[in-house]
């Protein structure tokens, strides 16, 4: 999962896009970017780290310009060698630079494709090379020295017809302006604004609404899936469809845990979303346990805290925070190895042992995925003395692994992968265990926008919407995703990157 940015501003933008990366952090802490233009020049500046890491005050000094963009990234299947840190940048045509948050499905042969066929030199595995090189092969297809929005639309419709996958984009065109498009079933989130100042309107991109509310733009709306935005540099705005065939089928698992709770995606809520997750759940718990023996609701912090204050409320128990969260450690679930997860969590949470000691506690959290996690809340929680522990979680059971963009491990690594709700139970060691069943998942999300019938959930039912995702695809993404793999490659030292001052060849 990553978090992308665009900004087309009236003056430097360079401080506004280190904010709203600061704000997409929840999106990826491996590594983060900028790029801005000024005079026939990009300034990038990209490297490992979180952001304040990333950019120093001589690094925002030369990042000069009105126009630019920003990335923060987590890896997926691939290195996370600086070298894969967005955004890229390739010169020809007219110097175009991109930042991407999704996967390619058919990255493999589009790499072959674009080697063979268009001639162009892929130099690292992120799939986000592979999408760059296409468009700007597209674009270079349209033979103008001027591009105009007729071009670039072009370029996306040619982008559309190759890419298979998820993918939300941002790229900058030197001296022209900024494209942002979405794939052709916004599996991916991608919204814009706008903002009026005394020197005119300024608009900005982003993957989620609250980087855009955060630094005062006002929500126009969600990029639809297929469709193509164009702002040019000095401002004007143009949109179209791009897609022959595009439905809305977004991701539920943004709602699930990824993005902010502040964020507004796709006309739904995400905290709204994430209450009727916990009255769902709690209509469960009742069915299953009406005479319940809970005494307390307690959260793992921070995504389940929305669901479980909710169930709490309806289930007519207290709710009270037991763990405090260590907010300098990362998310566990994309940490390598299970040793070094196990070790995060303890110095991830700490229990209050006051609300733990002879109650019967709910722990709730927001999804189970490898199970590591939730074995060790959960005897952290006897640990602290609870009398009985019983886990639920606002999703249902992790079955299958994701190829669209979220770092989902290997399907052998999956808690609840070729096991019943039961054997996952007794492996957390919790006393009961109730998963949300996948149709209250679905209405919960719904009810914030009827209009969107379906959502994209193949790690909780296995069906890849795209259609070309067959069990030869799934045995080599194993291979990447591995434990043993991701220790290797996290081994890899990263040449860390300055500034660069990339001229327009043009």
């Amino acid at each position: 999962m990553c978090g992308i940015v665009g900004i087309v501003g009236k003056e430097n933008v360079n401080q506004w896009l280190y904010d709203a990366l600061t704000v997409l952090q929840h999106r990826g802490q491996d590594a983060a970017g900028m790029v801005t233009y000024q005079d026939d020049r990009f300034f990038l500046r990209k490297d490992n780290g979180l952001v304040r890491d990333v950019f120093r005050t001589r690094h925002m000094k030369r990042l000069q310009g009105h126009v630019g963009i920003g990335h923060v990234r987590y890896p997926t299947a691939g290195s996370s060698s600086s070298a894969e840190a967005q955004p890229f940048y390739v010169n020809s045509p007219y110097g175009i630079t991109l930042a991407h948050n999704g996967n390619l499905t058919n990255a493999e042969d589009l790499s072959n494709d674009l080697f063979r066929t268009d001639l162009r030199h892929i130099n690292t595995t992120s799939d986000s090379e592979v999408l760059l090189n296409v468009f700007a092969h597209e674009l270079q297809k349209q033979g103008k020295l001027v591009p105009t929005q007729d071009e670039v639309f072009a370029a996306v419709k040619a982008v559309h017809k190759r890419c298979k996958g998820a993918y939300a984009v941002i790229a900058m065109i030197t001296g022209y302006g900024i494209v942002a498009f979405r794939d052709p079933h916004g599996i991916r989130p991608v919204c814009y604004g706008k903002r009026e100042t005394s020197r005119g309107v300024e608009y900005m991109i982003a993957s989620e609404s609250v980087a855009l509310s955060a630094l005062g733009f006002t929500l126009v709306r969600d990029i639809e899936p297929g469709e193509a935005i164009y702002i040019e540099s000095d401002g004007q705005l143009y949109t179209q469809q791009c897609a022959d065939d595009h439905k809305l089928i977004p991701c539920i698992f943004e709602h699930v845990y990824f993005a902010r709770p502040d964020s507004i995606i796709d006309q739904i809520s995400v905290y709204k979303a994430r209450l009727r997750m916990g009255e769902k759940l709690a209509e469960k718990v009742k069915r299953l346990k009406p005479e319940h023996d809970i005494d307390v609701v307690i959260p793992i912090p921070d995504t389940s805290r929305t669901s479980a204050m909710q169930m709490a409320h309806d289930l007519g128990v207290k709710f009270r925070e037991g763990f405090i969260k260590n907010r300098y450690i990362g998310r566990t679930f994309i940490m390598p190895g299970q040793q070094q997860r196990k070790k995060s969590v303890r110095q991830k949470l700490n229990a209050i042992e006051l609300e733990f000691r002879g109650k019967n506690v709910l722990l709730v959290d927001d999804s189970i995925v490898r199970g590591t996690t939730c074995k060790e809340i959960v005897q952290m929680a006897r640990d602290a003395g609870a009398e009985k522990v019983y886990f639920a979680s606002a999703a249902p059971a992790v079955r299958y692994p994701n190829v669209y963009g979220i770092d989902m491990p290997a399907a052998e690594e999956l808690i609840a992968h070729n096991r019943t709700d039961k054997e996952v139970e007794k492996l957390i060691g919790a006393d009961w265990l109730v998963y949300q069943d996948l149709e209250d998942l679905l209405e919960s999300a719904r009810e914030g926008n009827p209009h969107v019938q379906d959502f994209e959930c193949s790690v909780f039912n296995g069906e890849y919407i795209t259609g070309d995702i067959d069990q030869n695809y799934l045995e080599r993404l194993q291979q990447l995703r591995n434990d043993a793999s991701k220790n290797k490659q996290h081994g890899e030292q990263g040449t860390s990157d300055d500034i660069i001052d990339l001229h327009n060849n043009d």
